[in-house]
């Protein structure tokens, strides 16, 4: 069955927008798992836009199913990355300016160095996953590196603005899933999923997880985050 990972950095957003303590994103975490996800993600930024250190000491705590710690290949948060000991790191490019992570991550530019961080990794058994996009050669370098998985950068599928350019980012995520899938990667997806797009990504069978954050927060505001989890489970499955 496709399993949901919940991304909890906008619940950190909302605290952080008044500075003080609520919402708490581990206390999201908790429920989201309550709920039925198999995963909490949570990005800790450099600019710490989202969650804050604190907040990750306590998820490692917590969290009794997958803690998925996305990061930019910075040595500060690799170094933090290394003492939390998440299950899961997934590397993502970052840039200060942006509002969200606008695409993939280039693995094929810099082989050698993210072989390096894979390796770094490896001895603490933190497994590493790569944000990239949908791309024989992204995933290529991936398998060069020694990463163990890839999540697919969907944003352009979710951002499509006509049923063409939808249909071929969906064939373009497919083709990459079985690629992957038969070069012995672990696939998840995510980036703009939504109540209205998930359906469709969730038919790929090569896909294992699904990585959602920002549309189930915003659903929660509205009929609560169990709620907004388990409608979303029932789209995905």
């Amino acid at each position: 069955m496709l399993r949901l990972n919940v991304n909890i950095d906008h619940v950190a957003t909302v605290r952080n927008a008044r500075g003080g303590f609520e919402p708490d994103p581990v206390e999201a975490a908790m429920i989201a798992e309550r709920a039925g996800a198999e995963g909490i993600v949570a990005h800790l930024r450099e600019d710490r836009r989202h969650i804050k250190d604190a907040d990750l000491r306590r998820l490692k705590e917590i969290v009794t199913t997958k803690l998925d710690l996305e990061m930019g290949a910075n040595e500060e948060i690799i170094q933090i990355a290394l003492k939390t000991i998440p299950e899961l790191v997934t590397i993502v490019p970052e840039n200060r300016m942006e509002l969200t992570t606008e695409g993939g991550l280039n693995v094929s530019g810099d082989i050698d160095r993210f072989t390096k961080l894979v390796d770094r990794m490896h001895e603490k058994a933190i497994k590493v996953s790569f944000f990239i996009e949908p791309e024989m050669k992204q995933i290529d370098a991936v398998l060069a590196s020694g990463g163990d998985m890839v999540e697919f950068h969907t944003g352009i599928y979710a951002n499509a603005i006509n049923q063409v350019d939808m249909d071929s980012e969906f064939l373009k995520v497919k083709s990459s899933s079985k690629y992957a899938h038969k070069n012995g990667l672990l696939i998840a997806a995510g980036h703009g999923l939504n109540y209205q797009n998930t359906k469709l990504i969730s038919s790929i069978s090569e896909i294992n997880e699904l990585s959602i954050g920002h549309s189930i927060i915003s659903r929660a505001v509205f009929v609560g985050l169990e709620q907004a989890i388990m409608e979303m489970l029932e789209l995905m499955n």
